[in-house]
């Protein structure tokens, strides 16, 4: 599974002052702990900066590639500061998120093109928000037939079923597997993503609720998630999950994460 670190997200108060104080050793310190933790890409967003956002991202893009070779996902729906980031990412970015919103999805594809990068397509079509599954999947197989229109290849389209927190509907995770369930039969090929922590924006003991919700987004097809690499029972849990759905070789992963403590007995 693609584990994405969520941690340098200018929503976060300790992340948005990095940013915003052009903090390089706070961001490297950052990027690095997720990293060491497990992830293999970095979420960057610097939108909470408002009209510095494209500077901001660069400048991050710049500093985190500087002297680590991983690669990051450009987290903005804004089209200028994607422009202003992509030039300096070194491989391919992956941009997170564009949807059927007409002005999002003409700013945002020609960038995808220009640059090659993988994207994330929200199940969002700019009007209401989806409630249902069957609503969604109606918005996903729009997004990915435009997109394969626009000449993207599948393998670079990553579909986000949205996640909502149960603390306002009961029914959000449920929603969020039956989507999942129904990308993968219908849409063969596409792989999905999603924002993990907000399944229990709102509540206590969220830890609990979000590695729960990972075990089942996982078993049901999850192929990545934008998550916290950092909490050790949540990267336990995935070993263990993958174990048991026969991703793990000889057990090799789990074997080796147990003699370095990372499993708790």
């Amino acid at each position: 599974m693609l584990i994405v670190g969520e941690k340098i997200n200018s929503s976060r108060l300790q992340a948005r002052q990095i940013l915003a104080g052009r903090d390089k050793e706070g961001l490297l310190h950052l990027a690095r702990e997720q990293v060491a933790a497990g992830a293999a890409k970095l979420d960057v967003n610097a939108g909470a900066l408002m009209d510095a956002e494209p500077e901001a991202l660069k400048w991050a893009v710049e500093t985190i590639q500087g002297v680590m070779d991983i690669s990051l996902v450009l987290d903005s729906p804004n089209p200028a500061a994607l422009a202003a980031a992509l030039p300096a990412h070194r491989g391919q970015a992956m941009i997170n998120s564009i949807t059927l919103e007409p002005g999002r999805f003409k700013g945002i594809v020609p960038l995808v093109k220009e640059y090659g990068c993988q994207i994330v397509a929200l199940c969002l079509d700019g009007r209401q928000i989806p409630a249902t599954a069957a609503e969604r999947m109606e918005i996903a197989e729009e997004l990915v037939a435009k997109l394969q229109e626009e000449g993207i290849d599948k393998d670079n389209i990553y579909l986000d079923p949205l996640v909502h927190t149960v603390g306002t509907s009961e029914k959000a995770g449920v929603e969020f597997l039956a989507t999942l369930r129904l990308i993968k039969e219908r849409l063969p090929g596409i792989k999905t993503i999603c924002g993990l922590s907000n399944i229990s924006f709102g509540l206590p003991a969220r830890r609990l609720v979000n590695r729960t919700f990972l075990v089942l987004a996982v078993a049901g097809g999850l192929d990545a998630a934008v998550l916290d690499p950092l909490d050790r029972e949540l990267m336990a849990a995935l070993t263990a999950t993958e174990l048991l759905l026969g991703r793990d070789r000889y057990c090799q992963r789990f074997l080796r994460q147990y003699k370095e403590g990372k499993l708790a007995n």
